[in-house]
This record gives C-alpha cells, structure tokens and sequence, in this order.
C-alpha cells in the first residue's frame, strides 16, 4: 500500500521553498481556536496517521489539523514557525527532535528508529467515512485546511515489535499532546480498526504471516480478526450460507496447489476457486427444520477487506498470499420463512478454534462463537411480526359507485319499471309474469348502469396505486428464479414494460461492489404523486417521486442503502386491475 503514497507528486519538496499556502490559511484562520476533542469517534480526530509496516520501512501518512499544529512544531518549515512563534531553529535539527521525541517508533530495544520527511503541502481535509476511515465519494470544497506530510522510518532486520507514541507524550517532549485517530497496516492487512494514538501501544509483528501481528492491547483488536468465518441469512424465499476464508488457511484441510508461494496469480485463481468449491460442498451441513438440505452454488470471490468495508475484487489482480481473503455463498430456496436452521461447523484444526458467526434474519446479525465443543449454529424463529413475502392484493380499476350514485340509480330504475309494468299491466300481462321480467330487467340494468357509469379514480389515488404497484414491483426480485420474477411483474405491469422494468430494477438493487448481491426491498416510500386523467379510456399519467430502503446481508455484515427515484407513468385499467403500461425513470440518487 506505501507504494501508492512514494509514487505521489511531491507537492512540496523539502527544505527550500516558503510556505506559501499554510501562510495564506494561517492568515485567515486563527490558530488559537481549539476545536473540542471527540473521543469516541476515531475518524473526526484532529490528525489522522495511517502506519504502513512493511519490510524494509514504516511509512507514515499524517493528515495534521490547525490545532495541533503546535504538536507538531518540530516538522514545520520555518516560514510557518516563525508566524506561529515569532522565531524558528533550523529545520534539520528539529526533525531530528521531531522523529526521536515526538512521533515516536520504537523496536524491543527501546531506541527510536531514525526518520525522514519526504513530503509536506497543505489541502482541505478529506472527509472520511466514521466507521472505515475510507474517503467518502462527495467531498466538501469548503472543508477545513489541513496540512498533510508523509514520512519514512526505516527498519533494519524484522523487529518483533513496535512500539507507537504521539506527540507530546515522551519525556523530552516540550509540546502538547496531539489528538490522533490512527490506523496500521502490516503487508497490507489492518491490524486494528481507527482509533486514537496512545503512549506506547505495543504491536506484535508477525513477519511470517502478518494476518496475526496483534497490539497487546485487546482493545485495539480489528472486527475481522479471524481466518475464518461463517454467516447465515435467514429470509421468506431462501436461506443463504456464507464462509470467508484465507485461502492459505484452507490449505490445512484440502491442497490448492499454494504449497511453496507467496502469492496467488490471476491465472492460478480459477484453479483454486473450483477446488475450493469441491472442497465446501462436502462441510459444514445445513438442516432447514429439521431436514438435511443440499445447496446450490451461487458465487464464490476473491474479496477485499478494509476495516469494517468488504468487496469483491474486479478486475481481478495478483494477491500476496497472507492478505488473500475469499468468500463463497451457497443457498438454499425455502417456499416460506423457516421456523429453525442450523450450520454443524466441521472445520477446526490446532491453530484455528474458534469461528466467529451468526445467524442474521430481518431483526439483525446474532453473533455467535463457533468451537469443537459447541459446532452448531442455530437459528429459531422468534419473530413477532415478519414482513410479508408475498405481493399486496392487487387494486381492482375503477371502483365502483359509492352510495348515492346507487340511490339515483336505483330511483331512475324503480321509475323506468313502474312505467313499463303499468303499460303491460294494461296489456293483459298476469302479475307474475311481470314480476319476473321486472326483476331480471332491474338485475341486467343494474349491471349494465355499474360498468357504464363506475367511479373514475380522483387526484389523490395516484399516489397509494403506485406505492402499491412499486411495492408489488419491488416484491417480485425477492425470488431468484427469472421466470418467476417475471410472472410476479406481470401482476403490476404489462407488455412490453415488462422486460425494461425487469433490467431497470434489477440494475438499480444490485451492488455494484458485491459481485452481484441484490438488495432486498424493506419500504417503499411515494413522496409525491401527479395526476392527469387518460382521454382514451380508464387511467391517469403521473409523475412521481419516491424513496426505496433495502437491505442485503453480505460477508458477515449488512448494508443499508435508499435510493431516490423520479418517473413518469401511465397506469391503465387491464382486465379490471391497474397495471403499470409505461415507466419513464428521469432522475435516480442515491441517499
């Protein structure tokens, strides 16, 4: 990963040039204003520092906000100094101070590695994701400036450990304490998840496989620390099985031809995703209430892991073999929500006893350890009130007459037959046989008066049709079948719109990271609902607005997302329900 940060324009080089641009921020901004300390959360720390060990040197990535700015006095050019102190020493004797007692890395020996400073400029900060410390995709132009430096601390040999301090917490330090949010990589695997920098945090390297190098403190253990786990998702129309794994830790149980190499080639990885395939299909059981079920493949990956955020890797590309993680998804299609599953985990060797899980169904993730003692994941149905699988009743169109319509009707009727009766009374017709005639002739005027003059639908049904007829539409991608999502959509749509709707929803639910994950429908929400009545028989065009939520379960965790649509429909009475005849998508966001 440090290749990535050596091979960036230096910005500034260093030393030399005046510090133009931090002159100008500190001109504008006063740097004795003192932002309140967040210490829950990581990533809105005022500096941000991202350690990358590797083998020949840590590298250093530090995103330094203005208030700390004083921590890290030693680092900067003396242009910059001076305006904060009125007075710099010599820049060379202050890095020196600066990598032996401020930002300090120590080996068991207890001596600080020696330091350089490679680059050093100013930007706005970068907005980071709270959780994984990732960019986020919209960045503020307006966001505070920070100065960014990347420094190199070089390694001689492979120190059992390192040992991490801040500025300010040495003994020779004169500065303040700065507030840092830090993250280490070891070979490119994180070791732990972001948190803040503390005097001598202590990190176990392990140089044969780096997956393992730990901090003694437990606190700062990663999520996903283990080699393996596995994950159940519990749904109406199936039930899903998911192992993670490092494919180096596999190796124990079955050969994937990894023996002698240090890293896994895009040709070699077809090879080893169909062994492993083989290899899974004959672990770790599923029953499905109380019978032994067989499963079918539905994708296996090469995947990614940073922090708490996981991918599916594409392109695929060459891979270390200690960082080289893969996940494999099975299912199981059920007719309706389960009432018990259970997973029996049979892989355990002496190294590896312990498998994080859970058993994940609408209410949430429930975690559970997995060891030779206790091997089985179980999970039971104790859900109050689960959402339905199944589609709303279809709206019948147009509705028919409300009372009073009827009570005109029926007058003009009874009128119609008095006068008729009266006329064959006169005629010699016997009364029975006028009664029956009057009574059949009521029930066929009656029938014919209902379908000639129904209810036409009003401005305010645009939005509850369509709400249900999305939901419907929604509903359908529950299944996993092609021709039975079809047949679903065909309650909602007609025609031809059939198969754009089917190419559009399908787009818009999948995960473009997740090598094909759909997201499940949970609520859709009609915000707004134009109204224009059809000329040319029962119907309306509308416009409309609306939000959709779903959830998909995935590599042992959940992502949420909502999208924001705007469209133009037509909907149009079709054997005596509303469907859906033509869908215009004209803006899609996503929240």
């Amino acid at each position: 990963m440090h290749l990535k940060s050596l091979s960036r324009k230096r910005l500034w080089p260093l030393p030399g040039r005046s510090f133009i641009v931090a002159g100008l921020l500190l001109a504008t901004t006063p740097v004795a204003r003192s932002d309140p300390l967040i210490i829950t959360r990581a990533m809105t720390a005022t500096t941000i520092a991202e350690f990358f060990v590797e083998r020949d040197s840590v590298l250093v990535e530090l995103e330094i906000g203005l208030a700390d700015l004083p921590a890290f006095r030693n680092m900067l050019p003396p242009e910059l100094l001076e305006r904060l102190e009125g007075s710099a020493s010599p820049m060379a004797e202050r890095l020196t101070r600066f990598f032996r007692d401020d930002l300090t890395i120590t080996t068991g020996s207890g001596t600080p590695l020696p330091g350089r400073l490679l680059s050093l400029s100013a930007r706005p900060r970068i907005l980071r994701d709270e959780v994984t410390g990732n960019p986020l995709p919209n960045q503020d132009e307006a966001a505070d400036m920070v100065l960014v430096a990347t420094a190199s601390y070089p390694l001689s040999g492979k120190p059992d450990t390192l040992v991490f301090s801040p500025p300010g917490t040495s003994p020779r330090a004169t500065g303040p304490i700065a507030n840092i949010g830090f993250v280490v990589y070891h070979e490119g695997i994180p070791v732990n998840d972001f948190r803040y920098l503390a005097p001598d945090m202590t990190l176990g390297l392990d140089w044969d496989d780096p997956w393992y190098s730990r901090f003694t403190l437990r606190a700062l253990r990663r999520q996903f620390y283990a080699p393996l786990s596995a994950y159940l998702y519990i749904e109406p129309h199936e039930v899903r099985k998911e192992i993670v794994f490092r494919p180096r830790d596999l190796q124990r149980w079955t050969d994937l031809g990894l023996a002698g190499k240090d890293s896994i080639s895009v040709a070699e990885q077809g090879e080893i995703k169909r062994r492993v395939v083989a290899f899974l299909d004959r672990h770790n059981q599923v029953t499905i209430d109380g019978r032994p079920v067989e499963g079918r493949l539905d994708r296996v990956h090469f995947i990614y892991r940073t922090l708490r955020t996981t991918g599916v890797i594409d392109p695929p590309r060459d891979l270390r073999l200690t960082e080289a993680l893969m996940g494999v998804i099975v299912y199981y299609p059920v007719d309706s929500l389960p009432e018990t599953v259970s997973m029996v985990w049979d892989l355990f060797s002496d190294g590896i006893r312990q498998i994080p899980s859970a058993a994940t169904d609408e209410a949430g993730p429930l975690p559970y350890i997995l060891t030779p003692e206790d091997s089985v994941l179980t999970w039971h149905n104790v859900l109050t009130n689960p959402t339905r699988a199944i589609m709303i009743d279809e709206l019948l169109a147009p509705r028919p007459l409300r009372l009073p319509f009827f009570l005109i009707m029926a007058a003009g009727l009874g009128l119609l037959a008095w006068t008729t009766l009266a006329y064959w009374s006169r005629r010699g017709w016997s009364p029975r046989r006028m009664a029956t005639v009057g009574v059949v002739g009521g029930i066929l005027l009656l029938g014919g008066a209902g379908a000639a003059f129904r209810q036409p639908v009003g401005s305010g049904d645009a939005g509850p049709i369509l709400g249900t007829l999305l939901t419907n539409m929604y509903r359908a991608f529950d299944y996993r079948e092609e021709d039975r999502i079809y047949d679903t959509l065909a309650r909602s749509a007609e025609g031809d719109l059939l198969t754009d709707v089917y190419l559009e929803m399908r787009r818009s639910l999948e995960l473009a990271n997740q090598g094909g994950a759909r997201a499940k429908v949970t609520d859709v929400e009609m915000l707004e609902a134009d109204f224009t009545p059809l000329r040319d028989g029962p119907g309306f065009t509308s416009q409309a607005k609306w939000n959709v939520s779903g959830s998909v379960g995935h590599w042992g965790h959940t992502h949420i997302r909502t999208n924001q649509y705007e469209a133009r429909f037509t909907v149009r009475d079709v054997d005596g329900a509303w469907k859906i005849t033509r869908m215009d998508v004209l803006q899609e966001e996503r929240l």
